[in-house]
Protein backbone atom coordinates (compact mmCIF):
# COMPACT_ATOMS: atom_id res chain seq x y z
CA UNK A 1 0.00 0.00 0.00
CA UNK A 2 1.27 3.58 -1.08
CA UNK A 3 -0.10 6.62 1.18
CA UNK A 4 0.61 10.44 -0.53
CA UNK A 5 1.14 13.17 1.60
CA UNK A 6 0.12 16.51 -0.29
CA UNK A 7 1.96 19.76 1.46
CA UNK A 8 3.27 17.86 4.28
CA UNK A 9 5.89 20.25 5.42
CA UNK A 10 6.81 19.92 9.15
CA UNK A 11 4.03 17.05 9.53
CA UNK A 12 6.66 14.45 11.13
CA UNK A 13 4.52 13.25 13.79
CA UNK A 14 1.59 12.52 11.78
CA UNK A 15 3.76 10.61 9.27
CA UNK A 16 5.55 8.91 11.58
CA UNK A 17 1.49 7.91 13.00
CA UNK A 18 1.07 6.27 9.90
CA UNK A 19 3.63 4.30 9.95
CA UNK A 20 2.95 3.54 13.44
CA UNK A 21 -0.31 2.19 12.15
CA UNK A 22 0.73 0.13 9.49
CA UNK A 23 3.21 -2.03 11.62
CA UNK A 24 0.17 -2.33 14.11
CA UNK A 25 -1.81 -3.71 11.51
CA UNK A 26 1.59 -5.67 9.79
CA UNK A 27 0.51 -3.74 6.54
CA UNK A 28 3.54 -3.29 3.92
CA UNK A 29 3.23 0.39 3.01
CA UNK A 30 4.89 3.21 1.70
CA UNK A 31 5.01 6.90 2.94
CA UNK A 32 5.66 9.49 0.26
CA UNK A 33 5.01 13.65 0.40
CA UNK A 34 4.98 16.03 -1.88
CA UNK A 35 5.94 20.17 -1.07
CA UNK A 36 7.60 22.77 -3.13
CA UNK A 37 10.95 22.58 -1.68
CA UNK A 38 13.14 20.17 -0.60
CA UNK A 39 13.76 21.81 2.47
CA UNK A 40 11.01 20.49 4.06
CA UNK A 41 11.67 18.01 7.21
CA UNK A 42 8.75 15.80 6.53
CA UNK A 43 9.72 15.42 3.25
CA UNK A 44 13.12 13.99 3.76
CA UNK A 45 11.58 11.31 6.09
CA UNK A 46 9.11 9.83 3.67
CA UNK A 47 9.89 7.39 1.59
CA UNK A 48 10.36 9.34 -1.34
CA UNK A 49 9.43 12.90 -1.79
CA UNK A 50 8.33 14.53 -4.82
CA UNK A 51 9.04 18.19 -5.82
CA UNK A 52 5.38 19.74 -7.15
CA UNK A 53 4.40 22.86 -8.48
CA UNK A 54 2.42 25.62 -5.78
CA UNK A 55 -1.07 24.36 -5.22
CA UNK A 56 -2.40 27.29 -7.51
CA UNK A 57 -0.43 26.49 -10.93
CA UNK A 58 -2.19 25.20 -13.29
CA UNK A 59 -0.39 21.89 -13.59
CA UNK A 60 -0.70 21.06 -9.90
CA UNK A 61 -3.38 18.17 -10.16
CA UNK A 62 -1.74 16.77 -13.06
CA UNK A 63 1.89 16.17 -11.46
CA UNK A 64 -0.56 14.50 -8.37
CA UNK A 65 -2.19 12.20 -10.71
CA UNK A 66 0.91 11.35 -12.31
CA UNK A 67 2.83 10.59 -9.13
CA UNK A 68 -0.23 8.59 -8.17
CA UNK A 69 -0.40 6.81 -11.33
CA UNK A 70 3.24 5.63 -10.60
CA UNK A 71 3.24 4.83 -7.59
CA UNK A 72 0.15 3.20 -7.13
CA UNK A 73 -0.89 5.42 -4.56
CA UNK A 74 -4.45 4.46 -2.44
CA UNK A 75 -4.69 6.72 -0.54
CA UNK A 76 -4.12 10.79 -1.14
CA UNK A 77 -4.00 12.84 3.00
CA UNK A 78 -4.19 16.63 2.09
CA UNK A 79 -2.37 18.09 5.21
CA UNK A 80 -3.05 22.18 4.65
CA UNK A 81 -6.11 24.43 3.49
CA UNK A 82 -4.06 25.10 0.57
CA UNK A 83 -5.08 22.37 -2.12
CA UNK A 84 -8.38 20.80 -0.54
CA UNK A 85 -10.64 22.82 -3.11
CA UNK A 86 -8.98 21.61 -5.99
CA UNK A 87 -8.21 18.14 -4.51
CA UNK A 88 -12.28 18.23 -3.69
CA UNK A 89 -13.23 19.19 -7.04
CA UNK A 90 -11.18 16.52 -9.17
CA UNK A 91 -12.14 13.44 -6.30
CA UNK A 92 -13.24 11.67 -9.40
CA UNK A 93 -10.05 11.59 -11.24
CA UNK A 94 -8.08 10.30 -8.35
CA UNK A 95 -10.81 7.52 -8.10
CA UNK A 96 -10.50 6.38 -11.26
CA UNK A 97 -6.93 5.71 -10.62
CA UNK A 98 -7.80 3.48 -7.75
CA UNK A 99 -6.89 6.19 -4.93
CA UNK A 100 -9.18 7.47 -2.19
CA UNK A 101 -8.95 11.25 -1.29
CA UNK A 102 -9.51 12.34 2.11
CA UNK A 103 -11.44 15.42 1.36
CA UNK A 104 -14.99 16.51 1.91
CA UNK A 105 -16.92 17.23 -0.70
CA UNK A 106 -16.54 20.77 -2.84
CA UNK A 107 -19.82 22.48 -1.48
CA UNK A 108 -18.36 21.17 2.06
CA UNK A 109 -14.68 23.16 1.58
CA UNK A 110 -16.67 25.89 0.21
CA UNK A 111 -18.60 26.15 3.46
CA UNK A 112 -15.19 25.86 5.79
CA UNK A 113 -12.89 28.12 3.75
CA UNK A 114 -15.25 30.88 3.48
CA UNK A 115 -16.02 32.53 7.12
CA UNK A 116 -18.98 34.11 5.76
CA UNK A 117 -20.65 30.96 4.40
CA UNK A 118 -19.47 28.93 7.68
CA UNK A 119 -21.17 32.06 9.67
CA UNK A 120 -24.45 31.45 7.78
CA UNK A 121 -24.16 27.68 8.18
CA UNK A 122 -23.71 27.91 11.93
CA UNK A 123 -26.64 30.14 12.16
CA UNK A 124 -28.74 28.30 9.65
CA UNK A 125 -28.20 25.21 12.36
CA UNK A 126 -29.14 26.60 15.41
CA UNK A 127 -25.21 26.24 16.35
CA UNK A 128 -24.04 28.94 18.71
CA UNK A 129 -21.41 31.31 17.35
CA UNK A 130 -19.96 34.82 17.17
CA UNK A 131 -22.04 37.57 15.47
CA UNK A 132 -19.79 38.13 12.43
CA UNK A 133 -20.45 41.54 9.81
CA UNK A 134 -18.94 42.98 7.18
CA UNK A 135 -15.83 45.68 8.41
CA UNK A 136 -18.45 48.24 6.41
CA UNK A 137 -21.30 47.09 8.30
CA UNK A 138 -19.40 47.46 11.84
CA UNK A 139 -18.19 50.98 10.94
CA UNK A 140 -21.72 52.29 10.23
CA UNK A 141 -23.16 51.42 13.63
CA UNK A 142 -23.44 53.65 16.08
CA UNK A 143 -23.00 51.35 19.26
CA UNK A 144 -20.52 48.40 18.95
CA UNK A 145 -18.81 46.23 22.10
CA UNK A 146 -15.55 46.26 22.07
CA UNK A 147 -13.64 44.70 21.75
CA UNK A 148 -14.00 43.20 17.89
CA UNK A 149 -11.80 40.42 16.52
CA UNK A 150 -11.11 40.83 12.67
CA UNK A 151 -9.70 38.41 10.54
CA UNK A 152 -9.65 37.48 7.07
CA UNK A 153 -12.99 35.92 5.36
CA UNK A 154 -10.88 33.17 3.82
CA UNK A 155 -7.31 33.08 6.24
CA UNK A 156 -6.02 30.04 7.73
CA UNK A 157 -3.13 29.26 10.53
CA UNK A 158 -4.23 32.73 12.41
CA UNK A 159 -2.73 34.64 9.75
CA UNK A 160 -4.77 38.48 9.34
CA UNK A 161 -5.75 38.08 12.82
CA UNK A 162 -6.53 41.26 14.61
CA UNK A 163 -7.90 42.60 17.57
CA UNK A 164 -9.06 45.95 17.41
CA UNK A 165 -10.12 47.90 21.03
CA UNK A 166 -11.76 51.20 19.23
CA UNK A 167 -13.23 53.12 15.62
CA UNK A 168 -9.95 54.02 14.93
CA UNK A 169 -8.31 51.06 14.83
CA UNK A 170 -11.06 49.07 13.15
CA UNK A 171 -10.84 51.63 10.20
CA UNK A 172 -7.16 50.86 10.60
CA UNK A 173 -6.91 47.18 10.48
CA UNK A 174 -9.95 47.10 8.33
CA UNK A 175 -7.46 48.23 5.17
CA UNK A 176 -4.56 46.80 6.41
CA UNK A 177 -6.28 42.62 6.81
CA UNK A 178 -6.75 41.92 3.39
CA UNK A 179 -10.84 40.32 3.17
CA UNK A 180 -11.54 41.30 6.61
CA UNK A 181 -14.84 40.37 8.38
CA UNK A 182 -15.10 41.73 12.12
CA UNK A 183 -16.62 39.11 14.82
CA UNK A 184 -17.94 39.63 18.18
CA UNK A 185 -14.92 39.29 20.91
CA UNK A 186 -15.82 35.87 22.63
CA UNK A 187 -13.85 35.30 26.22
CA UNK A 188 -13.45 32.04 27.21
CA UNK A 189 -11.54 28.73 26.82
CA UNK A 190 -10.71 27.92 23.24
CA UNK A 191 -10.74 24.48 22.34
CA UNK A 192 -10.06 22.23 18.80
CA UNK A 193 -12.03 19.22 18.36
CA UNK A 194 -10.83 16.30 16.50
CA UNK A 195 -13.97 14.53 15.13
CA UNK A 196 -13.54 11.22 12.85
CA UNK A 197 -16.00 10.40 10.28
CA UNK A 198 -15.95 7.03 8.62
CA UNK A 199 -15.89 6.30 4.90
CA UNK A 200 -19.36 6.15 5.04
CA UNK A 201 -19.46 9.65 6.35
CA UNK A 202 -20.80 8.48 10.13
CA UNK A 203 -18.69 10.71 13.23
CA UNK A 204 -17.59 7.82 14.95
CA UNK A 205 -15.27 9.61 17.58
CA UNK A 206 -15.22 12.70 18.85
CA UNK A 207 -11.90 14.51 20.88
CA UNK A 208 -11.90 18.03 22.02
CA UNK A 209 -8.26 20.06 23.17
CA UNK A 210 -7.94 22.97 25.22
CA UNK A 211 -5.57 25.25 23.39
CA UNK A 212 -3.12 26.35 26.46
CA UNK A 213 -0.27 27.65 23.79
CA UNK A 214 -0.74 28.58 20.36
CA UNK A 215 2.50 29.44 17.95
CA UNK A 216 1.86 30.92 14.73
CA UNK A 217 -1.67 29.41 15.14
CA UNK A 218 -1.26 26.39 15.77
CA UNK A 219 -1.37 24.95 19.15
CA UNK A 220 2.08 24.20 21.23
CA UNK A 221 0.16 23.26 24.47
CA UNK A 222 -2.67 21.45 25.13
CA UNK A 223 -4.94 18.66 26.94
CA UNK A 224 -7.81 16.58 25.94
CA UNK A 225 -10.93 17.98 27.81
CA UNK A 226 -13.41 14.74 27.80
CA UNK A 227 -16.62 17.47 27.81
CA UNK A 228 -19.81 15.59 26.67
CA UNK A 229 -21.30 19.12 25.43
CA UNK A 230 -18.49 19.84 23.48
CA UNK A 231 -18.29 16.50 22.10
CA UNK A 232 -21.96 16.15 21.39
CA UNK A 233 -22.19 19.82 19.69
CA UNK A 234 -19.46 18.97 17.29
CA UNK A 235 -20.75 15.30 16.42
CA UNK A 236 -23.59 17.18 15.56
CA UNK A 237 -22.23 20.12 13.60
CA UNK A 238 -20.17 17.64 11.39
CA UNK A 239 -23.10 15.48 10.52
CA UNK A 240 -25.23 18.09 9.92
CA UNK A 241 -22.54 19.52 7.42
CA UNK A 242 -22.13 15.91 5.64
CA UNK A 243 -18.19 16.61 6.05
CA UNK A 244 -15.41 14.01 5.75
CA UNK A 245 -14.65 11.08 5.51
CA UNK A 246 -11.37 11.95 7.84
CA UNK A 247 -10.68 13.88 10.71
CA UNK A 248 -12.52 17.42 10.51
CA UNK A 249 -10.67 20.09 12.64
CA UNK A 250 -13.14 22.36 14.99
CA UNK A 251 -12.21 25.35 16.88
CA UNK A 252 -14.78 26.88 19.96
CA UNK A 253 -14.95 28.71 22.72
CA UNK A 254 -16.47 27.10 25.86
CA UNK A 255 -17.71 30.23 28.04
CA UNK A 256 -18.13 30.84 31.67
CA UNK A 257 -21.77 29.96 31.38
CA UNK A 258 -20.58 26.52 29.65
CA UNK A 259 -21.73 27.64 26.01
CA UNK A 260 -20.11 26.06 23.38
CA UNK A 261 -19.56 29.12 20.69
CA UNK A 262 -18.29 27.40 17.32
CA UNK A 263 -15.74 30.06 15.13
CA UNK A 264 -14.27 27.93 12.81
CA UNK A 265 -14.20 24.40 10.47
CA UNK A 266 -11.26 23.15 8.87
CA UNK A 267 -11.77 19.66 6.51
CA UNK A 268 -8.65 18.43 7.46
CA UNK A 269 -6.00 17.23 10.14
CA UNK A 270 -5.35 19.77 12.72
CA UNK A 271 -1.51 20.75 13.79
CA UNK A 272 -2.18 19.74 17.39
CA UNK A 273 -3.69 16.26 15.97
CA UNK A 274 -0.69 14.16 17.62
CA UNK A 275 -2.22 14.53 20.79
CA UNK A 276 -5.56 12.76 20.34
CA UNK A 277 -3.55 10.34 18.96
CA UNK A 278 -1.59 10.13 21.69
CA UNK A 279 -4.57 10.13 23.88
CA UNK A 280 -5.52 6.46 22.27
CA UNK A 281 -8.32 8.39 18.94
CA UNK A 282 -6.00 5.83 16.83
CA UNK A 283 -7.14 7.88 13.38
CA UNK A 284 -4.55 6.52 11.16
CA UNK A 285 -5.13 3.18 11.89
CA UNK A 286 -8.75 3.38 11.32
CA UNK A 287 -8.41 5.01 8.16
CA UNK A 288 -5.75 2.48 7.26
CA UNK A 289 -8.01 -0.22 8.31
CA UNK A 290 -11.23 1.51 6.88
CA UNK A 291 -9.15 1.46 3.43
CA UNK A 292 -8.39 -2.15 3.45
CA UNK A 293 -12.25 -2.99 4.33
CA UNK A 294 -11.51 -4.33 7.87
CA UNK A 295 -13.37 -4.26 10.58
CA UNK A 296 -12.80 -0.97 12.93
CA UNK A 297 -13.50 -1.38 16.51
CA UNK A 298 -14.10 2.30 17.78
CA UNK A 299 -15.56 3.98 20.51
CA UNK A 300 -16.76 7.37 20.70
CA UNK A 301 -15.32 8.92 23.36
CA UNK A 302 -12.68 5.95 24.06
CA UNK A 303 -9.46 7.82 24.34
CA UNK A 304 -7.57 8.98 27.84
CA UNK A 305 -8.94 12.37 29.32
CA UNK A 306 -6.61 15.18 30.75
CA UNK A 307 -3.70 14.11 28.45
CA UNK A 308 -1.33 17.17 27.92
CA UNK A 309 1.09 17.73 24.76
CA UNK A 310 4.04 19.91 25.26
CA UNK A 311 5.36 20.56 21.62
CA UNK A 312 9.05 21.19 20.98
CA UNK A 313 11.50 21.83 17.80
CA UNK A 314 13.63 19.07 15.90
CA UNK A 315 15.85 18.78 13.65
CA UNK A 316 16.38 16.98 10.13
CA UNK A 317 19.83 17.32 9.08
CA UNK A 318 20.72 17.48 5.58
CA UNK A 319 24.50 17.07 3.85
CA UNK A 320 25.26 19.11 0.47
CA UNK A 321 27.85 18.47 -1.46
Amino acid sequence: MSVLFTCIGRRVSLLNSFRRAARQLKINASFFGTDTSELSSALQLCDKGFLVKPTTHVGYIKQLLTIVKANRVKLLVPTVDLDLKRLAQNKPKFAAMGCRVLVSAPDVVDICQDKRKTYRFLLKNGFDTPVTISVAAALSKKKLSWPCFLKPWDGYAGRGNAVVNNRKELLFFGKKVPNAICQEFITGTEHTCDVYVDFCLKVRCVVPRKRIEVRAGEVSKGQVVKHPGIMSEAARLVETLGAGPGVITLQLFLTGDDKVKFIEINPRFGGGVPLSIKAGASFPKWILQELLGRKTNIRFDGFKDNLIMLRYDGEVWLEKP
